[in-house]
């Protein structure tokens, strides 16, 4: 399985999957979450609507995945995502490494090749970077080892949108991050 680091808008990686770091309430937010919901278009807005109708009337968990068409995005899905808020005292590193593990399973479930990765919880919820990576790296690389002789993913991108997120990236998978190719 091939992991990148990629710098750059994780709209544009070319994913089958896209991971949302989404606001709880699957409404939008600002963010990843905010340009995903803007490039996407209003079709993704009703089939977050829809899963708040449907499964999740409260908004998702903690660590819950769920995938929804990507709407006008290249990509086939978006995978959203809810970080614990450590801003609001919620700091279960488990529950974060479930953000990761959680959406590579729903891909693999959607017969995902490709899946592509933000930083999730270091925006708005105020995760380190740092800390992040290091919880990325370990849940990936666990989910990995378990999963790559029955997943259909094949390549997982991280994508690093400030220079803070791409240096935790690097050092924590050992590997240095190329630019985004133009699209």
């Amino acid at each position: 399985m091939e992991i990148q680091l990629i710098r750059g808008d994780i709209i544009r990686v070319g994913a089958e999957a896209i991971v949302n770091a989404a606001n709880p309430s699957l409404l939008g937010g600002g963010g990843v979450d905010g340009a995903i919901h803007e490039a996407a278009g209003p079709e993704l807005l009703a089939a977050c609507r829809t899963i708040r109708n449907n499964q999740y009337p409260n908004g998702i968990p903690s660590g819950i995945a769920v995938a929804t068409k990507a709407g006008q995005l290249d990509a086939r899905w978006v995978i959203h995502t809810a970080a614990p808020n450590l801003k609001l005292g919620k700091a279960n590193p488990k529950i974060l490494a479930d953000c990761f593990t959680n959406s590579l399973y729903v891909a693999s479930r959607h017969d995902a090749h490709s899946i592509a990765f933000p930083a999730i919880g270091a925006g708005a919820f105020g995760w380190p970077a740092e800390q992040v990576a290091e919880i990325a790296v370990k849940a990936i690389s666990e989910w990995v080892s378990t999963n790559k002789h029955i997943t259909s993913i094949h390549k997982i991108i991280m994508v690093s949108h400030t220079d803070e997120v791409q240096r935790a990236f690097e050092t924590s998978f050992g590997m240095e991050s190329i630019d985004e190719i133009a699209a």
